[in-house]
């Protein structure tokens, strides 16, 4: 009885779409007229014939490969740096913590766009510092997308606690003992916190990959929908978004919908076969 609203939720709201999706995606169906079998052409036409899908995978990629990195460096940067005993050491984690409460929202991503607009305060400081007029971020092809990466590596705080808590089950006797022995504070990270820390290292690699695989607000409203300039910022959802939504093709975005979660089945996968090679559990050693 107490998991009754649980299992309604999950059956109504999760599994009934999951199952109706893997179905439409072999119709033609236009959200307006009833499915009509077509077999894998949905599929047929990804793999074959869909040039902006390539391309929002390759976007989708770039992202990923940016962001990600660069966004668990900062947050372990950060974490360390949070690791200390100093006074308003609790108002610092807070504040840290606060862009990733924020960063997904629509107001945060219509904020951006004014940063980085030909107007915003991102050209304007630089042209007080360095007298360059910026170009317009958004809306130039070759830099668009580094907006939404650098919005992603400010929403580090979700990590940082992560890392923070980690940190927090390092014993302390093992810095001391490499301080007596003369360890520098660099060989200190290399041979004990990182090594140490690899659990987490792999649960937020793992968690970050799977969010920004699945981005989306930031790309719509910094595009305006589109995924522009010139498909730039044409991420894999947005793409998504827009046949199913825009171009009334449901059965082909339900197809695309699949085509995701196999990609990001294959990352998880693919991180999961290498942590036994730089992963280490303290259990292990028992």
């Amino acid at each position: 009885m107490f998991l009754l609203p649980w299992l309604i939720g999950f059956l109504g709201l999760t599994l009934g779409p999951t199952l109706a999706s893997f179905y439409l995606s072999f119709t033609d169906y236009d959200l307006l007229t009833s499915p009509r079998w077509s077999g894998l052409k949905n599929y047929e036409y990804a793999f074959l014939y869909d040039r902006r899908l390539g391309n929002a995978i390759e976007v989708t990629f770039t992202y990923v490969l940016w962001s990600v990195p660069l966004k668990l460096a900062v947050a372990l940067g950060l974490a360390m740096v949070l690791d200390r005993s100093v006074r308003g050491v609790s108002f610092y984690r807070a504040t840290f913590y606060l862009p990733s409460l924020l960063g997904a929202s629509v107001a945060i991503a219509v904020l951006w766009r004014q940063l980085f607009g030909a107007d915003g305060l991102v050209n304007q400081l630089l042209f007080m510092v360095t007298g360059i007029q910026g170009p317009a971020w958004v809306t130039h092809p070759d830099y668009a997308l580094s907006t939404l990466i650098v919005l992603a590596i400010w929403q580090f705080g979700s990590p940082m606690i992560i890392f923070l808590a980690g940190l927090r089950q390092v014993p302390q006797d093992l810095y001391e003992a490499a301080s007596m022995d003369g360890a520098s504070g660099w060989r200190q990270f290399r041979k004990i916190t990182l090594p140490l820390l690899a659990p987490v290292i792999f649960f937020n690699l793992v968690l970050q990959t799977i969010e920004a695989f699945k981005a989306f607000t930031q790309a719509y409203i910094v595009s305006g929908g589109t995924g522009g300039p010139v498909d730039s910022t044409l991420f894999y959802s947005l793409y998504l978004y827009e046949e199913a939504f825009a171009n009334f093709r449901m059965g082909y975005a339900s197809a695309l919908a699949w085509l995701l979660l196999v990609i990001i089945a294959i990352f998880t996968a693919i991180a999961f076969g290498t942590s036994k090679y730089w992963v280490y559990y303290e259990d292990e050693s028992r």
